[in-house]
């Protein structure tokens, strides 16, 4: 090694009183096998620098994997504190027109949805000024709607919550913010026996809010919740 290119003293001390952190440091390391390399000229192959260098990329992944699974187990507990939240906050009112306005406001905004309304299905379908005064939370429809409008885009029979993109923005369900809401998620509600079907749809403007992609554990969990005190609230 030429007098140019020898470590200084002070370095060369550090170095020696701490061999770890220079182990510990992964550019440093990096820097070091690769000078190394460029020593030994083209001519070699160091089958033991390849696997290492096999095994950083797959240390790599794994600590892109962890940082995942990390990110998505912090976001699903998040979800389910909304959820227990938006379900408390149902729990509280003593009065069905209460309960529809929470459903429609405090719950939307726990939720980060734009809009929640509720579909119920009657065999007499009229415009009702008590309806009116829920600001658009409760909508009424005839028999059969909530089936059809939860298969309108695939076969088989209906599911109990389907997520996507809304395809046929209508005033009758979304109210005035029809043109501006972009993603929907149907629950369909067993509200008992001898009763007609209803269904919760939560919609965003965002077209990516409600991806078929994401899971529904959360959603139906609160579909149950929700069919269960509406069974209370029409008894």
């Amino acid at each position: 090694m030429s007098s140019s290119t020898k470590l200084k003293d002070t370095l060369r001390e550090a170095i020696l009183a701490e061999p770890y952190a220079v182990l510990d440091d992964k550019d440093l390391m990096q820097a070091l096998v690769a000078a190394n390399e460029e020593a030994r000229g083209d001519n070699i192959i160091d089958l033991r620098g390849i696997a290492m260098q096999r095994l950083e990329a797959r240390l790599d992944r794994l600590e892109d994997t962890h940082r995942s699974v990390i990110a998505a187990a912090y976001e699903n507990l998040a979800g389910t504190n909304q959820v227990h939240r938006a379900i408390l906050r149902l729990l509280e009112p003593v009065d069905f027109e209460d309960f529809l306005k929470a459903l429609g406001t405090e719950v939307a905004e726990i939720l980060r949805v734009d809009r929640i309304t509720l579909i119920l299905e009657t065999t007499v379908v009229q415009q009702d000024p008590a309806i009116e005064k829920l600001g658009g939370v409760l909508t009424v429809v005839e028999p059969g709607f909530v089936d059809n409008y939860l298969t309108f885009d695939r076969s088989g029979p209906a599911r109990e919550v389907v997520l996507r993109e809304i395809i046929h923005p209508t005033h009758r369900i979304f109210g005035e913010q029809a043109d501006h809401l972009r993603s929907e998620a149907c629950l369909r509600l067993d509200l008992g026996e001898g009763r007609l079907p209803g269904m919760i749809i939560m919609s965003a403007k965002d077209p990516n809010h409600f991806s078929p992609q994401l899971g529904t554990d959360l959603l139906t969990f609160f579909a149950g919740v929700f069919e269960r005190s509406m069974r209370n609230w029409l008894s």
